[in-house]
C-alpha cells in the first residue's frame, strides 16, 4: 500500500512522539532510583507536556 505524504508525516510525527515517550519514561525511572528529585521533577513536567 502506498501511502500519501501526510499520512507518511503522521506516522512519523507519532513515531517521534513515541520514542521521546519513552525516553522520558526511562529517564524518569533512573531519576527515581537515584532519588534525583530536581530531575524528577523537570522529567515529570515534560512528560507532561508530551502527554
Amino acid at each position: 500500500m502506498i501511502m500519501n505524504r501526510t499520512e507518511v508525516l503522521k506516522k512519523a510525527r507519532e513515531a517521534h512522539r513515541e520514542n521521546i515517550r519513552r525516553s522520558l519514561q526511562h529517564r524518569l525511572e533512573v531519576a527515581r532510583a537515584k532519588g534525583d528529585e530536581n530531575l524528577i521533577r523537570q522529567l515529570e513536567a515534560e512528560m507532561r507536556y508530551f502527554g
